[in-house]
């Protein structure tokens, strides 16, 4: 997006061949840009917008729950800046990660477009959702090498023509859990928010693991729904409303439970 706000970049599929003992516990691709607020500072645009007066409920923690949602929000109050020597590492890593036999010319490089990101300078992509979605991102590399490569290289199904870019639909995805779990509130106004921080006091990767079950839940829907670039906002509200459906059925004790865990490889 450039600094008007105005322009998103999408990307042209050329080649499918690109203890709880502290209670929590431990393608080739072608850029083009448009007129439509879609990524970047469009990201308010696939979350539901709330009234002042609107009366929410909330829900109590307990003393688990209330510490390992303060370690969140730390987490998520850090924004990513690029002059802070383990964000650039972090960088690298993610770029180690995703093409590992082809090495990075610098932290500003035309090569991030590769990736997805809508220049050559990724951190420029973080504001909406800060140095939390870098982590993210990294946790699925990590952990679900298999999911994140196919989804990288948009491997699996029959794909549309213009695709979206993987980086930055990472970036709304971090920020569309952060407002879909109000996890900015001192304590959940939603069933869905609580019951999550149920499984946070359980697992404090919690959140990494959520995001990528719904990276994989989110490919999903653009798959079955047959989108191009100009759906991902329906695509991410298709998203949600599965995600929020699936946290909240009975015999969910743990994230791995819920049905679309069931999409990720490793």
């Amino acid at each position: 997006m450039d600094d008007r706000g105005g322009s998103f970049v999408a990307v042209r599929r050329i080649s499918q061949g690109l203890d709880r003992g502290n209670t929590c516990h431990s393608n080739s691709a072608e850029f083009v840009t448009g007129s439509t607020a879609w990524l970047g500072r469009g990201l308010s645009c696939v979350c539901v917008q709330r009234r002042e007066s609107d009366a929410r409920p909330s829900f109590d923690l307990t003393p688990a729950q209330e510490e390992c949602l303060l370690r969140l929000q730390s987490r998520i109050d850090i924004p990513y800046d690029s002059c802070i020597p383990e964000h650039q590492d972090a960088l690298r890593a993610l770029w180690n990660a995703a093409f590992p036999e082809e090495e990075l010319h610098g932290l500003i490089s035309e090569q991030w477009k590769d990736m997805g990101w809508q220049g050559k300078d990724p951190s420029t992509d973080f504001r909406g959702g800060g140095f939390i979605s870098l982590e993210n991102l990294l946790f699925f590399a990590h952990n679900f090498p298999k999911s994140f490569q196919d989804l990288l290289r948009k491997q699996e199904g029959d794909r549309s023509v213009w695709e979206y870019p993987f980086a930055v639909a990472g970036v709304n995805i971090t920020f569309m859990l952060i407002q879909m779990l109000d996890l900015e509130a001192v304590k959940p106004r939603t069933l869905v928010g609580a019951t999550f921080l149920k499984f946070l006091a359980e697992n404090e990767s919690a959140f990494d693991l959520l995001y990528c079950i719904t990276f994989k839940m989110m490919d999903q829907q653009w798959l079955s729904m047959r989108a191009s670039y100009m759906d991902f906002n329906t695509v991410m509200k298709s998203t949600r409303r599965q995600l929020e459906k699936e946290l909240l059925l009975e015999d969910i004790m743990r994230l791995e439970d819920i049905p679309s865990y069931k999409l990720l490889t490793r």
